[in-house]
């Protein structure tokens, strides 16, 4: 039985009358173990099960960063019981948060059913959504997505950053770390994979495309662009959008996906990502607050002659709006 009313959970048990131990919203919670988890904690002193340590750790955290589901689940009885579910460590971590930074989705899932605040953020003001984007963990992700509607898919950490941009970030500096190593690092590869899946599963949920960082006004193209992360970039246009020039056209800061494109100098993904903006709407007439348009960035001397080669022709379109100054 999934619990999709947190006022619920104060009443539902996982060993009700009727039920194995097979739960459908946890099939691996073991009845025994819990069983006898909850006896140990009885045996504790009551102060040891509900209060925190010098580091604002409660025995709720401990359990979920050591991954002891049956333990986390019993303790998380505990102390939901007296209110402090979300206790914060001195990270502002509550034990939710730390569940998904250790990548337990079974124990997100558990803490998620008891009541959990889903939206509560740390010290940096990262909620669930934004660790698990940023690291990386789609079954940690999952879990998290599966409370929709309650989850704020647009929720800002202290950078301005939704979890959406957490994880095109994150997909980058993994693509970028595979492209100094070579595409022989299998865990890279696999890490690469994964993050781009947390990309697609937000989109998916409906996050949305056309939020901007507070700090830099980026959406998660820029951000792609702009890192010459071209496996990002190739999925984002791929999206059907009805308003994909509009999209494309977006200024950060005076700067359209168009001019970092071009200012990717050296980059041997710029020429393909050029052509791509350019053939989804992308115009190159449009100037940047130093009255620049794209073509004005591109590299100077035989680099740039080579990226507006004629057998490129959506790139000489960028060329062809280039104004003499």
């Amino acid at each position: 039985m999934a619990i999709t009313d947190p006022s619920m959970a104060s009443s539902w048990s996982p060993l009700g009358p009727g039920q194995s131990s097979q739960l459908s919203f946890c099939p691996s919670l073991d009845a025994i173990k819990l069983e006898e988890a909850r006896m140990l904690l009885s045996g504790m002193d009551y102060s040891r099960t509900t209060c925190q340590d010098e580091d604002g750790d409660t025995i709720l955290h401990i359990y979920t960063a050591k991954g002891l589901r049956e333990c986390a689940f019993a303790a998380a009885e505990r102390l939901r019981d007296v209110g402090r579910l979300d206790a914060k460590e001195h990270k502002g971590k509550t034990a939710l948060l730390v569940a998904v930074t250790a990548n337990q989705p079974e124990i997100v899932q558990d803490l998620l059913s008891l009541g959990a605040d889903i939206n509560a953020c740390d010290v940096k003001g990262q909620t669930a959504l934004h660790l698990a984007a940023h690291y990386g963990f789609p079954g940690v992700l999952q879990a998290i997505l599966s409370r929709r509607p309650v989850v704020n898919l647009e929720a800002r950490n202290f950078e301005g950053m939704t979890p959406l941009h957490c994880a095109a970030i994150s997909h980058g500096v993994t693509m970028k770390a595979l492209s100094t190593t070579g595409l022989a690092d299998v865990n890279l590869q696999t890490k690469a994979a994964e993050k781009l899946s947390c990309v697609q599963m937000l989109l998916s949920e409906g996050a949305s495309l056309l939020s901007q960082e507070i700090k830099s006004n980026k959406t998660v193209l820029h951000l792609a662009v702009k890192e010459g992360n071209i496996d990002l970039v190739r999925y984002l246009l791929r999206i059907p959008l009805p308003n994909m020039k509009d999209f494309v056209n977006m200024k950060a800061h005076g700067h359209t996906a168009l001019h970092m494109a071009a200012g990717l100098h050296g980059n041997p993904h710029q020429e393909e990502i050029l052509q791509l903006l350019l053939s989804r709407g992308a115009d190159p007439s449009i100037r940047n607050l130093e009255n620049d348009q794209p073509a004005h960035l591109l590299q100077s001397g035989l680099q740039g002659e080579q990226v507006s080669c004629p057998s490129v022709p959506l790139v000489q379109l960028l060329f062809s709006s280039r104004v003499t100054r």
